[in-house]
């Protein structure tokens, strides 16, 4: 979902900038949070898993320009559901980062949006989760209709984020709606499939409870919460 360049320029980035530093901001605040709580090894570790695989899944996937934006297999509630919120977040930001820096550098005045797009959907899937989910079940136990409320809530916002970039940078006009309603309707697409990813994931997961080393996943992935 890498905004277009060209789309928002100028003084417009400014914007961006400080959504990015908002975004980043919340994920420091996990981050710390998640060190406090669950010790710093564990969180670097799934740090480093999730940034492998944001990187992985944006330059080996399938992925192709749609209109505005392109769209991805980004698997973001996957992430959050193997890893927790805090090292999907930071592990989202550095992923794209990377591919920036090493790739694509025309991507990096996009940046903040870009960040922006991924970890606002990402921290709204992780309120949705305390509300749809019970204290008393862990990620792996979860039904299809969790899985598919939490994906679609992230594809969803997604979508909204690159809609709002459009038409903040490029305006009503019926090219740049035309645009953003094809990829939409290509990205949409993509909540068919990453639920049943979830659960492929989780069912694995599952599978090896007792062989999962303590501090390379969430503890939630296998345990009800505490407290």
């Amino acid at each position: 979902m890498h905004i277009e360049p060209g789309i928002v320029t100028g003084a417009k980035l400014v914007l961006s900038y400080a959504t990015g530093i908002a975004a980043g901001g919340v994920a420091l605040k996990l981050a710390a949070e998640t060190v406090r709580e669950q010790g710093i090894s564990s969180f670097a570790v799934r740090t480093a898993a999730t940034t492998a695989l944001v990187f992985t899944f944006f330059e080996i996937l399938p992925h192709f320009p749609v209109g505005v934006s392109e769209v991805h297999f980004i698997l973001g509630s996957t992430l959050f559901l193997l890893f927790g919120a805090a090292p999907a977040a930071l592990g989202l930001a550095l992923g794209l980062l990377l591919q920036g820096l090493f790739f694509v550098p025309t991507d990096l005045p996009q940046y903040g949006m870009n960040v922006t797009t991924l970890l606002v959907p990402l921290f709204a899937i992780q309120a949705l989760a305390t509300r749809i989910i019970p204290r008393n079940t862990a990620y792996v136990d979860l039904q299809y209709r969790q899985a598919l409320a939490l994906s679609t809530a992230y594809q969803s916002g997604i979508i909204a984020w690159v809609a709002f970039w459009a038409i903040y940078g490029a305006g009503f006009g019926a090219a740049n709606l035309a645009n953003i309603a094809t990829f939409a309707a290509s990205y949409a697409l993509v909540i068919v499939i990453e639920p049943l990813a979830d659960l492929a994931v989780l069912a694995l997961a599952k599978s090896l409870r007792g062989v999962t080393a303590p501090g390379l996943v969430t503890p939630r992935l296998h345990n009800a919460a505490q407290g």
